[in-house]
């Protein structure tokens, strides 16, 4: 694990199912005392571990109720062009090189599926350098918090539990 114990693998994944929650309940409840947790917070983002909090925003309920995942195949000498351009358009929310079928693969937001459809072949199918895309519509989606290969609390916050 790199250096991480067990207790620094269930706060992260405490952290990663709810950022918000408060030091003082989060020690309570891993049987630690504030400063701990402070301390190893501190020491995981100056290792990199954690890069950053966030929130996870309801994209829905500001009207962008369409989200889609585009597979692109590219012309190799295309690359750093294409992906600059890409990143400029507005309902790009990340983009990844992958292995297999694709080049790459681009998720989006959108507001509706006419708008969806105007972004990739408007926008992403007019840029210079992309060969062919496939387009994948998201119905339904379930998320779980990564569990960091933790099935149990830490020892000895089992018996504060």
């Amino acid at each position: 694990m790199s250096g991480f114990d067990e207790t620094d693998m269930w706060l992260l994944r405490e952290l990663a199912e709810d950022g918000s929650v408060s030091i003082p309940i989060l020690a309570k409840k891993m049987g630690v005392s504030s400063s701990v947790l402070y301390s190893r917070i501190k020491r995981m983002r100056e290792r990199g571990l954690i890069v950053r909090f966030t929130v996870e925003v309801d994209e829905g309920m500001l009207g962008m109720g369409v989200r889609a995942t585009v597979g692109i195949n590219r012309d190799p000498k295309a690359k750093a062009s294409l992906h600059k351009a890409i990143l400029a358009i507005p309902e790009v929310v990340d983009m990844a090189e992958v292995t297999g079928r694709f080049d790459m693969l681009v998720t989006l937001r959108a507001p509706s599926l006419e708008a969806l459809h105007d972004t990739v072949t408007g926008k992403i199918g007019h840029i210079a350098g992309v060969q062919d895309t496939e387009t994948f519509v998201e119905l339904q989606k379930r998320s779980r918090s990564p569990s960091y290969g933790m099935a149990a609390a830490p020892r000895r916050a089992r018996s504060a539990r």
